[in-house]
Order: C-alpha cells, then structure tokens, then sequence
C-alpha cells in the first residue's frame, strides 16, 4: 500500500480484526450468515494482507495474480449466489474491486502505486462512489438497531446483527481507504 506505514499496520490490524470476526460469526445456527461470513472473512484477511505496508514486505511478483484469480473466483462464486439474494451483488463488487487492487499492483513499477498525469481512472472513480455510498447507507442502517435486535438475550455474540453491520461497515471504510492509495 502506498502511504504511512502506520496508517498501513492501522488498516492491517482493521481488516485482520473483521476476518476473525467473520470467522466467529461462521458459527451461528443460520446457514445464510455462515456462508456470508466465510466470504467476509476472505475479505477481511485479504483485505489486511493488501495492506501489509511496502515498506515492511515486498511480496513476491506472483502474489498479485494469485490474489486477482483468488478474488476473481469468489466474485464468480458472488454472482452465482446473486440469483437467490441482492446481498451477494455487494460481495461481487468487493471481489471485483479487489481483484482490480490486485491487477494495478501486478502492472506497478516495484509493486507500488503510481499516480498518472491524468488523475483518477475511471474505475477507481467508480469504485470509491460505490463504496462512500454503501460505508453511509450502512452507517445509517446501523444507528437504530438495538443491542438485542432480533436475537433475544440468548442469542450469542456471534449473531448479532448489529455486529456484523459493524464488520461490513469496517471493511467498507477499509475498502475505501485502500482505493483511496491507488
């Protein structure tokens, strides 16, 4: 990642957070929230192993089409699941614009992010409008839920609505942060 590398390990540490997180979320009883969790916690992982500082760890060249073809197979994983939930179409943009981080590091000089005379491309552009507007629709959808919501006082941490709001909000903010170093 381009950038201080203390706002790096910051965003390391965030994204490694969710992914445990996620983990634990796997599990709940609901098999829905099982498999949601598993792709948000690839994303999460994926997400902190980006964001390892440059000038910490220079992964080898082939980390990088390795992780374009690891996020391209769960985006194609994303849009399959897509026809039985709109849910899945946020994890197919997650995934693309991974695998997309992945591919403008593989074409960088030494790995890093290079600015071009002609400011953002387009994509990039798109990208960071998608994911302001889903790190705030998020946001708003998370301020009313109740420390109970839906669960009941039996309900495990682990299967807390408002929780896993709070992890998708997290690697959205992170997603953003990461788009924003391209």
């Amino acid at each position: 990642m381009h950038g201080s590398a203390s706002s790096g390990w910051l965003l390391v540490a965030l994204c490694a957070a969710t992914g445990a997180y996620c983990l634990l979320r796997m599990r709940s009883n609901l098999e829905e929230q099982r498999r949601a969790a598993g792709g948000e916690a690839l994303m999460g992982f994926g997400m902190a192993a980006m964001a390892v500082p440059a000038a910490a760890f220079t992964p080898p060249a082939w980390v990088w089409p390795a992780y374009a073809v690891l996020f391209g197979a769960t985006g194609l994983r994303a849009l399959w699941a897509a026809r039985s939930g709109r849910h899945h179409l946020h994890h197919l943009v997650g995934a693309a614009a991974m695998v997309y981080m992945a591919v403008v590091m593989t074409g960088s000089p030494a790995h890093g992010h290079a600015h071009g005379a002609s400011g953002v491309p387009a994509l990039t552009g798109a990208l960071l409008l998608y994911f302001t507007g889903y790190v705030l629709l998020t946001g708003a959808r998370l301020i009313p839920v109740v420390a109970v919501a839906g669960g009941g006082p039996a309900a495990g941490w682990g299967d807390r609505p408002e929780l896993a709001r709070a992890c998708r909000l997290s690697m959205g903010i992170a997603m953003l942060a990461m788009l924003l170093t391209m």
